[in-house]
C-alpha cells in the first residue's frame, strides 16, 4: 500500500521538467501535460522572468519541486537558511510534495555543486535521517528522496546501495524518489544486477519515479538527461510499477533540450509501459 502522504488528494500521472526552451510553447499552446517538474533552486528568488512564468504556470497546472541543493547527506547538518528560502517558494507552489537527492555536497560551508555520493555506513544512515526529519518538519511537506548515479563505490560500505536507500527512508519516515536511470547506470558503473536492486526497494514508500537517457562512454555510463530512454531502462519502469502501482512519472531531459514535442512524446511513451505493468500487477493479485 502507497504512503497516503503522496497519493491523498494528488492525481499526478505523466509529468514532464519546467525548462527554459518550452517556456513559451507551454505558455501559448497549453498542452496537455498532467504535471510539471521544477528544479526548486532555479526560483529561489525574489523575481524576474523565472518567478513570472512560475506563476503563470501556477494558474495552470500542477508543480512539484525538486532539488539540488539540501545534502541531507553533510555530516554539519542541514543549512537553515536554504530551507527558509525553499519553504517560502513551497507555500508559493503549493507543491504536494518536495524532492531532494540522497547524497552530501559541501563541507565547511563550501558549497562543491555536485551530487555526492554518500558511504553506506550506519553511521551515514543515522545523520542523513537526522537532517532528513529536521528539514522534512522545517518544510511542513512531506519530503522524497532520490537515488544518486555513482562511479564507483567506498571500500568501507558497510551495506548495499538499496539496503542504504531503504534504511534511511524508514529512519527518517520519508519517501522515495526512485529513479530508474540512476539504477541503471550505477548498475553498469558497479556491476550489480539492477533488478535486486528494485525488487528490495519497498515499494509503499516510493512517492514519484523518474526516467531519463544516458551517455555512454569507454568506461562508464553518464547520467546526462540527454538522450531517449532506452529499453533496459524502460523495462526497470515496467518493474517499479509492477511492485509499487501507479505512481506518478516523470521525464527528465535537460541537455541538447529538444522541442517540447520530442520531450513530450518521449514522456508519454510511459503509459504503454505503465499500462502493461499495471496488467501484470492485477494478473499477479488474481493468481
Amino acid at each position: 500500500m502507497s504512503d497516503p502522504r503522496f497519493t491523498s488528494g494528488v492525481e499526478l500521472s505523466t509529468g514532464i521538467g519546467l525548462r527554459v526552451p518550452h517556456y513559451d510553447h507551454i505558455l501559448s499552446e497549453k498542452p496537455p501535460v498532467g504535471w510539471f517538474e521544477i528544479i526548486s533552486e532555479n526560483y529561489m528568488v525574489e523575481g524576474g522572468r523565472a518567478l513570472a512564468v512560475l506563476d503563470r504556470i501556477l494558474d495552470q497546472y500542477r508543480v512539484v519541486q525538486h532539488g539540488v541543493g539540501m545534502y541531507p547527506g553533510d555530516a554539519g547538518g542541514v543549512k537553515f537558511d536554504h530551507l527558509r528560502r525553499l519553504k517560502r517558494l513551497v507555500r508559493r507552489t503549493k507543491t504536494p510534495w518536495i524532492s531532494d537527492h540522497l547524497c552530501w555536497g559541501s563541507v565547511d560551508g563550501t558549497m562543491s555543486h555536485d551530487l555526492l555520493p554518500i558511504p553506506f555506513t550506519f553511521e551515514a544512515v543515522r545523520k542523513t535521517a537526522e537532517n532528513l526529519r529536521i528539514a522534512q518538519d522545517f518544510l511542513e511537506v512531506p519530503l522524497a528522496v532520490e537515488n544518486v548515479s555513482s562511479y564507483g563505490e567506498f571500500n568501507g560500505d558497510e551495506m548495499t546501495e538499496w539496503e542504504f536507500l531503504a534504511e534511511v527512508a524508514e529512519a527518517a519516515d520519508v519517501g522515495i524518489l526512485l529513479d530508474v536511470n540512476n539504477i541503471y547506470v550505477s548498475s553498469i558503473n558497479n556491476g550489480f544486477d539492477p533488478m535486486t536492486y528494485l525488487d528490495f526497494v519497498p515499494a509503499e514508500r516510493v512517492a514519484q519515479i523518474h526516467i531519463a537517457g544516458h551517455s555512454r562512454y569507454q568506461r562508464f555510463i553518464v547520467d546526462t538527461h540527454d538522450h531517449p530512454v532506452i529499453d533496459p531502462v524502460w523495462k526497470l519502469y515496467e518493474r517499479a510499477i509492477e511492485r509499487c502501482g501507479h505512481v506518478a512519472t516523470l521525464l527528465e531531459w535537460d541537455g541538447r533540450i529538444p522541442s517540447f514535442e520530442e520531450v513530450w512524446g518521449e514522456a508519454k511513451k510511459s503509459e504503454t509501459w505503465r499500462a502493461a505493468a499495471i496488467e501484470k500487477r492485477s494478473g499477479h493479485a488474481a493468481a
